[in-house]
């Protein structure tokens, strides 16, 4: 194979690295993939590794020793983060997304690879320093918000049933009373998913009154599981109602939604 010029290899790497996020890839492969010393590979890395701190896509990891090599761990700036939420609370105030009911329809969003790779940029940014060792949802609409935060982390995903599944073996279940219909419902998990006394990131779509989050933690307790922290892409904040979990993060708030005028308004955190 041609010899790379030295901007080829970096652009190479800078792939090779975004492709596999959160893996430690060993500077020998490097060196053996290009031709070339691992010390030529270590300043290109460098350079690398000032090129994302610029643009705020994230930062290099290295770790060193025979089983050292360097990891990419994938971000998103905050000037992009805040504006592609602003965009996206616009986009679900549409009063065509009312749904009978009072619901807000938000189906094409969760399943839009588009948008959920910003979102679990945002939530991985928000929970990395709590250190969690799984990522955890309920079904079904949490499982895509859930899976891309966990691929940004680098972590395992555990998805909760609403209900006993025979597929699934053994199992923990309770009873929880759900924030929207105001319902006792059952939520399951195998006991074989979660190994007991993990660090536990839960990830969601929706919540209202925070009833399936408090399920949530309560389940984990059966797991001898930390809950180290929630998020919620739309919080329900048109009632002042405490919510019946506290210490979680939402990105938007749902602050109106008529069905008779049409109105529907969906901000930013922290946005009037």
């Amino acid at each position: 194979m041609e010899k790379m010029k030295r901007a080829e290899r970096m652009v190479a790497i800078t792939q090779v690295l975004m492709l596999k996020p959160n893996v430690l890839t060993p500077l020998t492969l490097f060196a053996e993939r290009f031709g070339t010393a691992k010390s030529t590979i270590s300043e290109d890395l460098m350079a690398v590794k000032g090129s994302l701190l610029l643009s705020g896509q994230g930062h290099l990891e290295t770790i060193s020793g025979a089983s050292g090599g360097v990891r990419y761990i994938p971000g998103i700036p905050t000037e992009e983060a805040t504006q592609f939420l602003s965009k996206l609370a616009e986009r679900l105030s549409d009063k065509e997304r009312i749904l009978a009911g009072g619901f807000l329809y938000m189906t094409d969003i969760l399943f839009d690879p588009a948008i959920l790779r910003p979102l679990g940029l945002i939530f991985a940014g928000a929970f990395r320093d709590k250190l969690p060792d799984v990522v955890v949802t309920i079904e079904t609409k949490g499982i895509p918000l859930a899976l891309v935060t966990a691929e940004a982390l680098g972590l395992p995903m555990v998805v909760i049933r609403s209900g006993n599944k025979v597929t699934e073996g053994s199992a923990v279940s309770i009873n929880y009373v759900s924030g929207s219909s105001r319902r006792i419902q059952t939520m399951s998990l195998s006991r074989r998913a979660l190994e007991p006394q993990r660090r536990v990131l839960v990830i969601d779509d929706f919540m209202k009154a925070g009833g399936t989050a408090l399920g949530i933690k309560n389940l984990m307790a059966e797991f001898e599981a930390n809950v180290v922290g929630i998020g919620v892409l739309v919080e329900d904040r048109m009632t002042a109602e405490p919510k019946l979990v506290e210490g979680y993060l939402s990105l938007l708030q749902l602050k109106e939604l008529d069905m008779f005028t049409g109105k529907t308004s969906v901000v930013p955190v922290n946005t009037d």
